[in-house]
């Protein structure tokens, strides 16, 4: 049976579309991506966030992304990674908007970092295990989330931890077939080297280094390499870890344009972690050190870090889930166009609501949805 839906206006403009009997707690937040709502069903006291993504179709590289994020989402299960609960049926195929309805969480990473609270070694330990945590899942699910962040770090008054936005996630090895990715796959100060001196090579240890930068951001309370632009950004990690050595750059080709922008930058020592982060402990020292490696073959992979004395409290192999099977990035590989878009996500809502094809069945095969439908039935 369909159930009844309102509208709201939030800030006196943004219509949010919702079931009737949802009662809105307050706005979180909005970006680039849209709005998010926190509401409240009364019955159970359950909260959620709703996110709406206004003329999400108006740009195909971000609609692929959103779309991205919503196969991936519903494909994972885990506790340290944002769940996607709903996704709210659009009154026509011939939509622009789109709801998305995930756990609610009470801030991120970002905000707690800067906060006055105080945070511990507990705290440092904690939150940098959860994110391992979650990667030791997802990349054993063939996803690299290259584009881990503090803000991209949900968090609970409890310190519990979930992982979002993964609109530029991949598999590894996989072929770029996004141009324009390459170029900010990891806001720039979370990048790793490889990232930010071969765009297009990398792999699961771009995400290591990310967290390296984080637990030093959670240690430090600012970011640790806040480069303006390509060039600085390499400087300002070459600052502080130190001239690579040529075992260090085993894996940049000999001929590659970056070996020689690598000789223009001024000699540097490594300066010890514990100059950086006096109040750090030896194990937390062990573990940027492990993770903020600028040779992405040396770096401590996911598994080796779980197991460092850092994390000795947290470690509990046998609560540590991997995915069952890897995700089938078949999914996206297509050339984005708005009317594919449209199919594709209403198909994502449809998942949720079977019910609307039975409301628009005469309207969904000129648009070749009911293929989509039957296709995924059988």
């Amino acid at each position: 049976m369909a159930v009844p839906y309102k509208e709201l206006v939030i800030d006196g403009k943004i219509k949010f579309k919702v079931p009737a009997h949802l009662e809105l707690i307050k706005k979180v937040g909005s970006g680039a991506y849209g709005t998010v709502c926190s509401f409240q069903d009364p019955k159970t006291g359950e909260k959620l966030a709703v996110k709406k993504i206004t003329d999400a179709f108006h740009d195909l590289i971000d609609g692929k992304r959103i779309l991205r994020e919503v196969k991936l989402l519903r494909s994972f299960r885990h506790d340290n990674i944002i769940n996607i609960l709903d996704m709210y049926p659009p009154d026509h195929p011939d939509f622009d908007d789109i709801y998305i309805v995930t756990d609610l969480m009470e801030t991120d990473l970002h905000r707690v970092i800067y906060s006055k609270q105080i945070l511990n070694d507990e705290h440092h330990q904690y939150f940098s295990y959860q994110i391992l945590r979650g990667l030791l899942y997802l990349h054993s699910a063939n996803v690299v989330h290259r584009d881990l962040k503090p803000a991209n770090i949900l968090v609970n008054k409890n310190c519990d931890l979930k992982i979002c936005d993964f609109g530029l996630a991949r598999g590894f090895g996989n072929d770029e077939d996004d141009p324009s990715l390459t170029d900010y796959v990891v806001t720039r100060w979370y990048r790793a080297p490889e990232v930010v001196l071969l765009a297009s090579e990398y792999t699961k240890s771009i995400d290591v280094w990310s967290v390296g930068c984080i637990l030093c951001e959670l240690i430090g309370r600012k970011p640790i390499f806040t480069g303006k632009d390509h060039l600085d950004q390499i400087k300002k990690i070459i600052a502080v870890t130190g001239t690579p050595s040529e075992e260090d750059l085993v894996w940049l080709p000999p001929k590659s344009p970056a070996r020689n922008f690598l000789k223009k930058v001024p000699p540097c020592t490594k300066q010890p972690w514990k100059s950086i982060y006096p109040k750090a402990t030896a194990a937390g020292i062990e573990a940027i050190e492990r993770m903020v490696t600028f040779n992405p073959v040396t770096r401590a992979s996911i598994q080796e870090c779980l197991v460092l004395p850092f994390y000795e409290t947290l470690h509990m192999p046998d609560d540590e889930p991997v995915a069952a099977t890897p995700v089938d990035w078949a999914f996206d590989k297509f050339t984005p166009t708005k009317r594919l878009l449209q199919n594709y996500v209403y198909k994502e809502c449809w998942n949720f609501h079977p019910e609307i094809a039975k409301r628009d069945e005469k309207l969904l095969p000129e648009r070749g949805i009911d293929l989509l439908l039957r296709k995924s039935s059988v």
